[in-house]
């Protein structure tokens, strides 16, 4: 049997599995934050079942933590910076900004077209978290969890502080790395 990683090479395989890994995620988040909207507004005592904006708000926050706490963990284990307070805080902007993608198709349906229900209100959530979820890959992945980059970044601020470098320390350098790399081709 053929290795993924080989026909698809190691960069592919390793953006494959960071897919998987960010849709599984997503996945337990979609379970929670439909599964609270659903109790806060249809459950028993419908706790904010006059209130449906209200409870997407809650139970996006509640989902936007479990994928903070799973995309920190497991999906860019190998991007996290060392800076927490500076990812929660960019990782609740990107999902604010996903949340206001996620509540409009849900305020359109309640108050432009009158539809209440389960079945509309779960429609429009969907559609909405859909919606938003592009959004959050790209933005968790070029602003949020950056830290993969910061090897080659302090590199190329040594590079730029000192002018002057001799070749061979360059070669030396350049042959750590690609021996690092053959070592462990896919980063964890």
């Amino acid at each position: 049997m053929t290795n993924p990683a080989t026909l698809l090479g190691p960069a592919r395989w390793a953006r494959v599995v960071e897919l998987a890994r960010f849709l599984s995620v997503g996945g337990v988040a979609f379970v929670v934050d439909l599964g609270l909207y659903n109790l806060l507004r249809f459950g028993p005592g419908e706790l904010l079942g006059a209130k449906p904006i209200t409870a997407k708000v809650v139970a996006a926050v509640v989902a936007t933590l479990v994928s903070w706490v799973g995309n920190r963990l497991w999906t860019f284990s190998h991007q996290r910076t060392t800076h927490r307070g500076r990812e929660l805080l960019l990782f609740g902007v990107i999902n604010g900004l996903c949340l206001v993608i996620a509540a409009a198709p849900l305020a359109f349906s309640q108050y432009v077209l009158h539809l209440d229900g389960p079945v509309p209100d779960n429609v429009a959530n969907v559609l909405g978290i859909g919606l938003g979820t592009v959004l959050r890959y790209v933005g968790y992945k070029r602003f949020v969890f950056t830290g993969g980059d910061e090897a080659s970044d302090e590199a190329a601020l040594a590079l730029a502080a000192q002018p002057v470098v001799p070749l061979d320390a360059v070669v030396a350098a350049e042959q750590s790395v690609a021996a690092h790399h053959a070592e462990d081709p896919l980063p964890r």
